[in-house]
């Protein structure tokens, strides 16, 4: 195979913690969009041939699995769980374009789905008869002293990078201001539990700003997404499939994940676009539309700045501090936004870039 391409792809609203799709079960949460991505399509449940699912807050087990059962898949098809945290949405794809590529898989499903809402209380235990610890995040490297909180880590990207916080704060006002001015489409959304409209999307202003709970520095709750519950799944298949379908055939053209110095997280995502763009011959001047993640709008800003991309192509309906942050799915949203943009467009190339923590960063490029 020489093409591996994304036929559909769509997404659930995005709701934050404890919000309207709190009482969704991952299963409940993913598989009406994975259906739906699959209709969308033209294809029939029968022909999936692998179903691959990032989720970094999930129950255990294999969550992808379940998630097929509950969508009406084939037995046969076994599901594969991933978890690198933010990044996973985004690696779940650069897998599916593999397997397509090698010949292993016609259609493959892939995405992420996260609950925020229902993440499994987790505890540690020690061998010396301390009591079990409670912890809500991993390390993410052997040494804490290079493994900041994340808001920290964020903090002090904009201090080394010379970002203000009003630079900050004004990225998060235009970032909600353009999720109103471009809400999504009914083609890309999944209505959900009676939501059909990312439920955080408001008016905005400085003033609002300046008030925002400080969480670190100048990282405040107003310039970092909250985070959320959500669902998003592409469908990518093979050149022989894709040949007798009627929907559109945006290639999956380059895809990578990179890691980084863990203590600037923030900046993982240049090396991943750094790679793509020598994958593909591109520079970033030859890109249409780009969907990078707003974890931090620092973040969103180095990862402009630095990758030399357009700030008028970027995020043009808004970012994921308009929306929320899903964790294992952020990276499939950026992605499902993204294919619909070069629909709309008609043609064109457009980047999706996210960062995670420990230093990694995920990139894809896509065609139409």
């Amino acid at each position: 195979m020489t093409r591996a391409s994304i036929v559909s792809a769509c997404r659930s609203p995005v709701a934050p913690r404890g919000g309207a799709l709190a009482h969704l079960s991952l299963p409940e949460l993913a598989a009406p969009v994975l259906s739906a991505a699959l209709s969308r399509a033209g294809l029939d449940p029968a022909q999936v041939d692998e179903v691959i699912c990032s989720t970094a807050l999930g129950p255990g087990g294999n969550p992808a699995r379940s998630i097929a059962l509950a969508a009406g898949l084939p037995e046969q098809v076994a599901g594969l769980s991933i978890d690198r945290q933010c990044a996973g949405g985004l690696d779940a794809l650069a897998l599916a374009r593999q397997m397509v590529l090698s010949g292993a898989a016609d259609i493959v499903m892939a995405g992420g789905a996260e609950s925020y809402s229902r993440q499994p209380l987790r505890y540690r235990t020690f061998a010396d008869g301390r009591p079990a610890e409670a912890y809500t995040q991993a390390p993410f490297t052997p040494w804490p002293e290079r493994d900041p909180d994340m808001a920290e880590a964020a903090a002090a990207l904009g201090r080394s990078q010379g970002i203000s916080r009003a630079e900050q704060d004004d990225w998060a006002v235009e970032s909600h201001a353009k999720a109103r001015a471009q809400p999504p489409t009914e083609a890309e959304l999944v209505p959900l539990a009676g939501v059909s409209t990312d439920a955080f999307t408001r008016r905005l202003t400085p003033a609002l700003c300046s008030r925002a709970k400080a969480l670190s520095g100048d990282i405040t709750a107003a310039n970092a997404a909250v985070a959320a519950d959500a669902a998003a799944f592409c469908v990518v298949v093979s050149e022989r499939v894709a040949a007798d379908l009627a929907a559109p055939k945006v290639e999956l053209t380059a895809a990578a994940t990179k890691g980084s110095r863990p203590e600037e997280p923030g900046l993982a995502p240049l090396v991943a676009i750094g790679e793509v763009f020598r994958q593909s011959g591109l520079k970033a001047s030859g890109l249409h539309r780009a969907e990078i993640m707003e974890a931090y709008a620092v973040q969103a800003i180095a990862c402009v700045t630095g990758a030399g991309i357009a700030p008028r192509i970027v995020n043009r309906g808004g970012g994921a501090l308009a929306r929320g942050h899903p964790i294992g799915a952020s990276g499939a949203i950026n992605a499902v936004r993204l294919w619909h943009e070069l629909v709309a467009r008609g043609s064109g190339t457009g980047l999706a870039a996210i960062a995670a923590a420990g230093g990694i960063g995920s990139a894809a490029l896509i065609r139409l």
